[in-house]
């Protein structure tokens, strides 16, 4: 036998079996690996309370997934704006929200999934088609500057020569509304700018339900970090709050949290 072929038959041997994929009925949330779906440990979102200041975007989404799970036609989501406003949070705040439902009146099924390898999306499709349960597959912060990434989804969005499963809706966050790069580099090349602007536009013109999410002012700010700390029965310093956020530039439900978790550090607590 050649050398490589001895080399590389060692290394299958030394090399772990693949893991069984999971049974898609049977968890509250996975992720997707391109091959397999790996069920997601310790899935504990916040609860919907917890999230202060976006009431509309949170009974929009909820409603969305709620009809989803019960096999009901429902909407793609686009979730876009500033970064740290609670996007991804209210994402997995609100599977969940609809998940307790269902335990409770016996409603419909619902999962989250977590997408990483958007050009092994079809298989997953195929995977979930058949199962009797709802699926929202969620892509965090899709980059506006990966052009191939975008069209790939854009397809699979609407316009495909498979149709999607009516069991399956992507809720897919962004820091632009309009999933176009601010580098107008590609606009100048191109010999119709109109088209290369139509082009980025036509990703975002796909999702049937969009919510916008905006910076907070320090008001907003100071309502979070209050309801964290009384959450955790922690003290409330509102002073010192503004400075920690003053000092990281930014005013944001992640910095109110990271906050929070300073605060919890220095008296000796967990959170």
């Amino acid at each position: 036998m050649d050398p490589l072929d001895r080399i590389a038959a060692a290394l299958e041997r030394l090399s772990p079996p693949p893991a069984p994929a999971a049974d898609p009925r049977a968890h509250p949330a996975y992720r997707w690996t391109g091959e397999a779906l790996v069920p997601t440990r310790g899935f504990a979102p916040l609860p919907l309370d917890r999230l202060i200041g976006i009431d509309r975007q949170k009974a929009a989404l909820v409603a969305n997934l709620t009809r989803l799970a019960a096999g009901h036609a429902a909407q793609d989501v686009l979730l876009w704006g500033a970064r740290g406003t609670g996007k991804s949070a209210l994402v997995k705040s609100a599977v969940a929200a609809v998940q307790a439902a269902r335990d409770q009146n016996s409603g419909g099924d619902l999962a989250l999934v977590e997408v990483t390898a958007l050009d092994r999306l079809p298989a997953l499709f195929a995977a979930l088609a058949p199962v009797p349960r709802g699926f929202a597959l969620f892509v965090d912060d899709l980059g506006v500057d990966a052009p191939a990434e975008a069209r790939a989804l854009r397809s699979m969005l609407e316009g495909g020569a498979e149709p999607r499963p009516a069991n399956v809706r992507l809720l897919v966050t962004a820091n632009r509304r309009h999933l176009m790069p601010r580098d107008i580099a590609e606009q100048d090349s191109a010999i119709n700018p109109r088209d290369s602007i139509d082009d980025h536009l036509a990703l975002a013109d796909r999702f049937g339900l969009s919510l916008g999410f905006h910076a907070v002012d320090q008001d907003h700010y100071l309502r979070i970090v209050r309801g964290y700390t009384q959450a955790h029965d922690l003290p409330f310093d509102a002073d010192e709050a503004v400075r920690w956020a003053t000092q990281r530039g930014s005013r944001s439900g992640r910095v109110a949290w990271q906050y929070v978790v300073d605060v919890a550090g220095r008296e000796g607590r967990g959170v």
